[in-house]
């Protein structure tokens, strides 16, 4: 896999060091912990508990590597003013057909949340590099989805 950059603001950065933290201390002793308890019930063919605290080891393995990855590959962003829409921009949209006008911070994956959409999302895909008064669109599983920039802020 090429490396790509993983957009993060300062904020969620420092989040994911500290998340870090915890997984590589805390929730790594807790699991070996777990696992000398379950290993000390006998039999590990059989043993529930000793398969379920591999699994949560595998799990906190996993997102340890993913958070390295995402710290690694970091680029920070900030909240700015441009006239294109970039992954940091404020926007507001408008689909075709409704009244209503939308507003969404573009970021990263690990950012998403209410009222913040991915770059990678296909509406973040469809309205990055675009200036106020474009239309873009996208495929959906409902069919196609039609936007216009109401503004950039």
């Amino acid at each position: 896999m090429a490396d790509e950059k993983q957009y993060v603001t300062k904020e969620k950065l420092e989040e994911l060091k500290v998340e870090l933290e915890e997984l590589k201390t805390v929730r790594r002793r807790e699991v070996a912990e777990d696992l000398e308890y379950a290993r000390s019930l006998g039999d590990l063919s059989e043993n529930a508990e000793y398969q379920e605290a591999r699994d949560q080891q595998g799990k906190i393995e996993d997102r340890i590597a993913q958070v390295e990855y995402i710290l690694k590959h970091a680029v920070v962003v900030a909240p700015h003013h441009s006239d294109k829409a970039e992954v940091g921009s404020t926007v507001v949209v408008r689909k075709k057909g409704d009244k209503e006008d939308k507003t969404f911070i573009i970021v990263g994956p690990e950012e998403v949340g209410p009222g913040r959409i991915s770059y990678q999302s296909p509406l973040g895909m469809g309205v990055i590099g675009k200036k106020k008064g474009d239309e873009f669109s996208f495929s959906t599983p409902a069919g196609e989805a039609k936007y216009l920039v109401v503004e950039i802020k």
